[in-house]
C-alpha cells in the first residue's frame, strides 16, 4: 500500500483575507476557487508539490455552537496549523511580517535540530515554517 497525502483542510473565517495570505505572504498558488452560497473552498499549494493541496474553507459542518467551540481553541492556540520548510527561513519570515501576520515566535534555533518560527493566519490558525538543517 502507497499512502500519500492528497489536501488538507484550513478553517477560516474570511476567505479573501486568507487568500491574500497564503497566496501573497506565504506564496502559494491558487489552483481552484469554488463558491456556493455563503461558502468557499479555495484552493492552495506550493508550486515545487503539485499533488499536495491546502484547501481554505469557511464552511463548518455543524451548528453554531461548534463554531463558537473552534474559535476558542483557535484563539487559546490549542489547534496545531500549517506546518511549511523553506529554503530561507529569514526572506520568508521577513516576507510574512512585512505582510502584517500576527508573529507568534521570530526565527528560532530549535533543540531538535531545526531552524523555525511561527506566525497566525488572519483567521488566528499557527502557521509554521521551518529551514531543515544543511545535509
Amino acid at each position: 500500500m502507497n499512502l500519500t497525502l492528497s489536501q488538507c483542510f484550513v478553517l477560516v473565517d474570511d476567505p479573501d483575507l486568507a487568500l491574500a495570505f497564503y497566496r501573497d505572504a506565504l506564496g502559494l498558488e491558487l489552483r481552484n476557487d469554488v463558491a456556493r452560497e455563503d461558502f468557499r473552498w479555495i484552493t492552495v499549494g506550493a508550486a515545487s508539490q503539485p499533488g499536495v493541496a491546502i484547501v481554505l474553507t469557511n464552511y463548518l459542518n455543524g451548528s453554531p455552537a461548534d463554531g463558537d467551540a473552534l474559535a476558542a481553541l483557535v484563539a487559546k492556540g490549542a489547534l496545531n496549523g500549517v506546518h511549511f520548510h523553506t529554503d530561507d527561513l529569514d526572506a520568508t519570515f521577513e516576507k510574512v511580517r512585512a505582510s502584517g501576520a500576527e508573529i507568534v515566535q521570530e526565527p528560532t534555533e530549535q533543540p531538535w535540530g531545526t531552524r523555525d518560527c511561527a506566525v497566525r493566519d488572519p483567521s488566528g490558525n499557527l502557521v509554521r515554517i521551518d529551514q531543515p538543517p544543511a545535509a
